[in-house]
């Protein structure tokens, strides 16, 4: 480029230092999109200009990647390095001409044919600012940020004014020798390549920019002339006997209760506030898998963002991660509880609409909720809501309510302009400020109501909470979804179980491990809930290789520190005791603390489930053979599967438990000898830590197991489990809490029905009887005769 020996680079780099502080995404594109170091790379611009490309130079700085500015020789030929596609508008006229880059691109294609290695196209996006502007706005200053190709002039002003706001957007590079395979024969080569980056760069600034703002005047007219809000204001007229007049100013008023408001200064404000709360919260944000998201939203799908529900901190985090990563923060349904002053306003203009916790007999609200619903879509704003509905009390995923799902999905089935992307998200805390009052709620206490009252509370209490994970899981695209899952004329209502299913289940396959969800789980499964600090680190080091050594999912987040750096920094956040004697340093729960790391227990059991139920059934029965092994795994998975959303079908089953055996005899904890499956000796300990894990899922499961006749209806079994649970929790000291979770005991009784043992089901007390002599005799022994007594 003309730029790399000229005065303008000596004296302009040390302005664009100070005056822009530039971020890379994502932020390891050489891991991330896999450019090779070894292998020419020339970049992509979008259009000629100095703060450009000074500012590309300064990122690659720090990312190891090649200055845009160093020469690039190829096969005793000198290359251009950079390619711009358009030239800067001059003061005198808009545009002036294009620049030569047909002729570089053929110069490229050259150093191709006769250079063995590929050559590699880097397209890289420069945003300064991101603000899309709003519906029905005429020329604003935006107008200067949003120009393609801006003067010198306009960019001093745009750098000036958004420097602060910069984003370097690597894409995967494009390979010449690919491009040339597939298109050998085209002497319009150039042209091709052309096109095919002009149409990446214009496909970027949408996915980072998002379409333009909605009007909320405009939106809540062109809402109220919709058929299907028409129709429905009618209808309650005639049912209401009331004038239509009335029945308008009614869903007016629904509109404006769910409406928001949605604010880029706000945005802007609340991205400077919120980097400064994470900062007083947490030691660091861990975020995996954006670069699928952000490909996804650059092919123009309409996203669909399903988090788990931890903790109220998850509205602001993840739309604090989505704005850093790059994309269009979404419109969220947030529940009604949360319109407060002065919490409610701003979640609005923050991009809050909202919704009533149920509205099944309230035809006219489900309607304009509804609509409002698909207008968001058909618009392209991307989506965010929680498929469970309200927050875990126990850590463990809850199953996701069907109402919002079934919406989402209608308006895959019946638009067709935009595919419809769910994008599951695991969302992870090493602290969780709500658990102390999520046990008194499982317990029977109030739930307690949101105010302003509890907002700054929550604010006097900051301090460091650890880490916080935000992983985004295997995206789901409801078209595909529907070719492959859905039978012809099928109904909403029958697809939206398997569906939700399907989304929990990738939400937990997206999971994060953490030193404190791992020493949370040795040591919960511990006698006394105590360890030295030797066996606790030696347990915590057997989860971590048997994560790496069976992995749960290719999405599953696993640290590479290991169990010594992970359990000091678990130790850092307060939550256990220790103390030290001649023999060495003991780490223990007090019974406050034992209660409350259950939580952290339930964010990772789903990936301990099926080792810690082998192991229990190997030192239960120990020379067991691989066939009844299998047979008491096919009996028992069903609810497993249920209760985890674990993600290995039944028919799968047979080749995991090979797998499952496999890493546990690599890790020396069974052996196989005279046909069967021992403990082995040396590491009895070890193994009955990793069987423990499972130990309150199956007395939940043996409760509810027990309470099972032929006649009793679900309701009732719900009720008689939950009596019995208490009484035994009582009488043997039981402190899990999630025991008294009547959500679980609903998903059992639901799955227990669904497997042939509910009140309708043809099972015979044979069948009853089989899964009662699996289940009890993996329990502790006075459990086990309370259940028989």
């Amino acid at each position: 480029m003309m730029f790399g020996s000229s005065w303008a680079r000596r004296l302009f780099r040390p302005l664009i230092a100070t005056l822009v502080n530039h971020k890379s995404l994502p932020a390891d594109p050489v891991a991330e999109l896999a450019i090779n170091l070894e292998q020419p790379i020339v970049y992509i611009l979008k259009t000629a200009s100095i703060s450009d490309l000074l500012t590309l130079e300064l990122c690659c700085e720090k990312l190891g990647l090649p200055s845009p500015f160093a020469p690039l020789t190829i096969e005793a030929h000198i290359q251009p390095r950079v390619i711009c596609l358009d030239k800067p508008a001059s003061l005198g006229r808009r545009a002036r001409g294009a620049t030569p880059y047909l002729a570089e691109f053929n110069q490229l294609l050259a150093a191709q044919e006769r250079h063995p290695a590929p050559i590699q196209l880097v397209p890289v996006s420069l945003f300064w600012g991101r603000a899309p502007g709003r519906e029905g706005d005429r020329a604003s200053s935006l107008s200067i940020v949003r120009s393609r190709s801006p003067s010198a002039l306009r960019k001093a002003l745009i750098v000036l004014l958004k420097g602060r706001e910069n984003r370097v957007r690597f894409s995967a590079p494009l390979l010449l020798t690919q491009l040339q395979e597939r298109s050998a024969a085209d002497p319009n080569l150039a042209h091709k390549l052309a096109r095919i980056t002009r149409l990446h760069f214009s496909r970027q600034r949408l996915a980072a920019t998002g379409p333009k703002l909605p009007n909320r005047e405009l939106l809540l007219t062109q809402l109220l002339q919709t058929d299907g809000i028409v129709q429905a204001i009618q209808e309650h007229s005639q049912q209401q006997s009331q004038d239509i007049a009335a029945s308008r100013r009614q869903a007016q008023a629904y509109m404006n209760e769910i409406a928001s408001n949605f604010s880029y200064p706000l945005i802007r404000f609340g991205d400077r506030l919120l980097g400064w709360l994470w900062h007083k919260l947490y030691r660091g944000l861990s975020v995996t898998g954006a670069e699928r998201v952000r490909q996804l939203a650059q092919e123009g799908h309409e996203l669909v963002y399903l988090p788990c529900h931890r903790s109220h901190m998850d509205y602001l985090l993840l739309s604090y991660v989505i704005y850093h990563q790059g994309m269009v923060p979404p419109h969220i349904a947030a529940g009604i509880n949360l319109d407060f002053f002065p919490a409610g306003p701003l979640f609005r203009r923050g991009g809050a609409f909202f919704i009533r916790r149920t509205f099944k007999d309230n035809r006219l609200y489900a309607t304009v909720f509804r609509e409002y619903l698909n207008l968001l879509f058909r618009r392209g704003y991307a989506v965010e809501y929680f498929a469970e509905g309200g927050r875990s009390r126990s850590g463990r995923l809850l199953p996701a309510k069907p109402g919002m799902l079934s919406m989402t999905l209608e308006a895959a089935m019946q638009n067709n302009d935009r595919p419809i992307t769910l994008i599951p998200v695991y969302l992870g805390y090493e602290h969780v400020m709500e658990v102390a009052s999520y046990h008194k709620e499982l317990q029977g206490g109030s739930k307690q109501k949101e105010s302003v009252w509890q907002l700054l509370g929550i604010i006097r209490k900051l301090r460091n909470f650890g880490r916080g994970f935000v992983n985004f899981g295997e995206p789901l695209p409801l078209a595909e979804w529907l070719n492959t899952e859905a039978a012809p004329h099928s109904t909403t209502r029958e697809l939206v179980t398997p569906l939700a299913r399907e989304v929990m289940t990738r939400i937990n396959s997206a999971a994060a491990v953490n030193g404190l969800t791992l020493s949370a789980t040795a040591l919960l499964t511990s006698d006394r809930h105590a360890l030295t600090r030797q066996q606790l680190q030696q347990q915590m080091q057997i989860y971590l290789d048997y994560l790496r050594l069976c992995p749960y999912s290719e999405h599953v987040v696993i640290p590479e520190q290991q169990s010594e750096q992970l359990l000091a920094q678990a130790l850092e956040l307060g939550k256990f005791e220790q103390e030290t004697n001649t023999l060495g340093e003991i780490i223990y729960l007090d019974r406050h603390q034992s209660v409350l790391l259950s939580y952290y227990r339930n964010n990772i059991l789903h990936l301990f489930a099926l080792p810690a139920l082998l192991a229990t059934l190997i030192e239960r029965h120990e020379g067991i053979v691989t066939s009844e092994l299998l047979r008491r795994l096919q009996r028992l998975y069903p609810l497993l599967k249920a209760e985890l959303f674990l993600n290995v079908a039944h028919c799968e089953l047979s080749a995991q438990l090979e797998s499952q055996l496999a890493a546990l005899q690599q890790l020396g904890l069974v052996e196989f000898r005279q046909q069967g499956w021992w403990v082995e000796p040396q590491q009895q300990l070890q193994l009955l830590l990793l069987a423990r894990i499972i130990r309150p899922s199956l007395q939940r499961y043996s409760v509810v197991v027990a309470c099972l006749k032929p006649s009793v209806e679900r309701q009732q079994l719900q009720d008689n489990s939950q009596q019995l649970a208490e009484h035994l929790a009582m009488l043997h000291g039981i402190q899990a809490p999630e025991l008294f979770d009547k959500t679980l005991f609903n998903m059992l009784a639901e799955a227990l029905e669904t497997a042939g043992y509910g009140h309708q089901a043809q099972a015979g007390h044979d069948e009853l009887e089989q899964l009662r002599c699996t289940l009890y005799p993996l329990l502790p022994s006075a459990v086990r005769r309370s259940l028989q007594g």
